[in-house]
């Protein structure tokens, strides 16, 4: 695989289909996962401590899997709206070319390798 410069449009063809699909599996988790991230009613009377501190800490593994979801879903909406402007692959620092290897990681990266660091 080279990593020479492409047009905006032919990145956004090679890459939409994966983010789209990225997308609905992220959708898909959280709907699944959303009684698990309910707040935890436990009979004191009924359940044992570990009982409840096992529930507590599975509500609270789902919470913090929920935000990382969000925070993906919101890169991926930034990266599906470079593809709608024509700015998808290029670094929106300094505007240039991302780079092939580096966008085949992660199409959602929005820096090249110089300005990310």
């Amino acid at each position: 695989m080279t990593d020479t410069p492409a047009d905006a449009q032919t990145l956004a063809r090679r890459y939409r289909a994966v983010l789209d699909a990225e997308m609905a599996q992220l959708v898909q988790a959280s709907e699944d996962s959303g009684a698990a991230r309910q707040t935890v009613e436990l009979d004191q009377q009924s359940v044992g401590r570990l009982s409840r501190m096992d529930a507590l800490q599975g509500q609270a593994m789902a919470a913090a899997l929920e935000v990382r979801r969000r925070g993906r879903r919101a890169r991926i909406v930034a990266a599906l709206h470079r593809m709608e402007t024509g700015e998808f692959g290029y670094c929106v620092d300094c505007g240039g070319f991302i780079g092939l290897p580096r966008l085949d990681v992660d199409p959602t990266t929005a820096e090249c390798r110089d300005c990310k660091g």
